[in-house]
């Protein structure tokens, strides 16, 4: 008797097995890409040009402009189908000029000081009386009283050792500069996090707004010798910082692109911030990464293949100001958002990559774990569900679409985040290729495997996987969740 099945199970087979021997092939190519990561590659090379050759590059300023048209020159020189650069605006500008501190009283000698980003200039140089305003809390203004009417307030911090600590370090910022403007302050000298006299940035307003008082950020050795000054009498200092403050500007996003074979309209981001704090020359936060892209880009193309989709590499600048280079992005390519399959951001410097937070999206776990088969060696076993606030991935997860962010050691990154000691010899160039090859190997199995890597969330969706998250408490304290509510970021209802 004749099987009438017959024919479509046959067809089902075949299908099934063309299928096993395209995941084969993409997988092999996802190996060959990753193992070229791991020899010698140009990426540290540029690097060293990016870092000593360019230096810290603010949005906005001449050094950011050139690692913007560099970077440019990079994708093209690698010969990628498409490179552009696109424009976005930045509310307010911030640039520091000079910062001068000096205790007058009751002993004269100079203090190590830096200006923080968002905070306007002294009205010349300001002689005040110092005052101990503690852990610069409400309860520790109000116990001062009168005293902290036109003083200097010394605020102590403690020092930075995890993520946590960072975080609270930007939580308590707003707090403070209420609590200050509340008692009059003229100005505050607030705590290094960092000992050993390392100074950084630290920006007053996560969304890169100018607040209403001078703050500089003073060494913790000489912060903790003020404050036993200021146990036993009076202390008098002088602080004068002299800071660039104005109105919007355009800054802007460097795009590199491999066009799909099959699917061109079909998108994967591979993004870094290419803008960096200028006391030192951004190789952990975050050039390291930003080359990382542009050689990923350099390795597929070496390799003579073409993804089923889409490939974009985009380093965004404005991210240090409130990721407003990823905002612009996301606003920009609105009309795409639906036809990106996942946005991958690295932005940990140089620390071992163990997985990627998958912002609260279980439905992403498996076939992530699909697509770092082929790098599983490099133990990229960790994908904790959180959600992440304060890198490019944020618009994108807001706007509904599958975003993942590497999840990486914190050393060697936080030490020296922000700071003067974020150099290029402090990278782990070793962890830096590895990383590499697993970002290499995960945007290709994503762009080339046969199924879309996730769906893109409605705004109800998104609601849900902000509350889930608990994201809704960082988003409020960094004051972004009032752009949500009222429609101006994210998926519209």
């Amino acid at each position: 008797m004749l099987d009438p099945m017959r024919p479509i199970r046959l067809k089902l087979a075949l299908v099934t097995l063309t299928v096993c021997v395209l995941s084969s092939q993409t997988t092999d190519i996802a190996q060959r890409l990753a193992g070229r990561a791991l020899g010698a590659t140009p990426m540290l090379g540029d690097l060293r040009e990016l870092c000593d050759g360019i230096g810290g590059r603010p949005t906005g300023s001449p050094a950011c402009e050139r690692a913007i048209e560099w970077a440019a020159a990079k994708f093209k020189a690698i010969g990628v189908d498409a490179v552009s650069t696109e424009p976005f605006t930045v509310p307010n500008r911030w640039a520091a000029v000079s910062a001068e501190a000096r205790c007058l009283a009751p002993v004269e000698f100079p203090l190590r000081v830096a200006a923080a980003p968002g905070a306007p200039s002294t009205p010349g140089a300001l002689e005040a009386p110092l005052v101990d305003a503690g852990a610069g809390t409400a309860e520790s203004f109000a116990k001062l009283g009168a005293r902290a009417r036109g003083a200097i307030a010394l605020v102590s911090n403690p020092e930075m050792k995890s993520f946590d600590d960072l975080f609270a370090e930007y939580i308590h910022a707003g707090q403070l500069l209420e609590a200050a403007q509340k008692a009059q302050v003229a100005a505050i000298l607030l705590e290094s996090s960092r000992p050993r006299g390392l100074l950084y940035r630290h920006p007053m307003d996560v969304n890169g707004g100018i607040v209403p008082i001078p703050v500089a950020i003073l060494s913790r050795e000489h912060a903790t010798r003020l404050a036993r000054l200021a146990e036993a009498g009076e202390v008098r200092v002088r602080l004068n910082l002299a800071n660039q403050t104005g109105g919007p500007y355009e800054s802007r996003n460097v795009i590199g692109e491999i066009r799909g074979r099959e699917r061109p309209d079909e998108i994967v981001l591979l993004g870094a911030h290419l803008d960096s704090w200028d006391l030192g020359t951004g190789a952990e936060d975050n050039g390291v990464n930003a080359v990382m892209a542009i050689d990923a880009a350099r390795g597929i193309r070496e390799a003579g293949v073409k993804p089923r989709r889409t490939i974009r590499f985009v380093l965004f600048t404005g991210e240090e100001q409130g990721m407003w280079g990823s905002a612009g992005y996301v606003k920009r390519h609105s009309a795409e958002m639906d036809r990106h399959d996942a946005a991958v951001i690295f932005d940990t410097g140089s620390g071992r990559t163990t997985g990627f937070f998958l912002s609260g999206r279980e439905d992403l776990r498996t076939p992530l774990e699909k697509a770092l088969a082929g790098v599983a060696g490099l133990g990229v076993a960790e994908n904790p569900p959180d959600a992440l606030d304060g890198t490019d991935n944020f618009d994108f997860l807001l706007s509904g679409v599958p975003n993942l962010v590497a999840n990486q050691d914190a050393i060697p990154y936080l030490p020296d985040y922000h700071a003067e000691s974020d150099t290029f010899d402090r990278v782990n160039q070793r962890e830096a290729q590895a990383n590499a090859a697993i970002a290499t190997a995960l945007v290709w199995r994503l762009a080339d495997d046969p199924e879309r890597f996730g769906r893109r969330l409605t705004h109800a969706e998104v609601e849900k996987q902000i509350t889930d998250t608990k994201l809704d408490i960082q988003m409020k304290a960094f004051s972004q969740w009032d752009d949500w509510t009222a429609g101006r970021r994210g998926v519209g209802k």
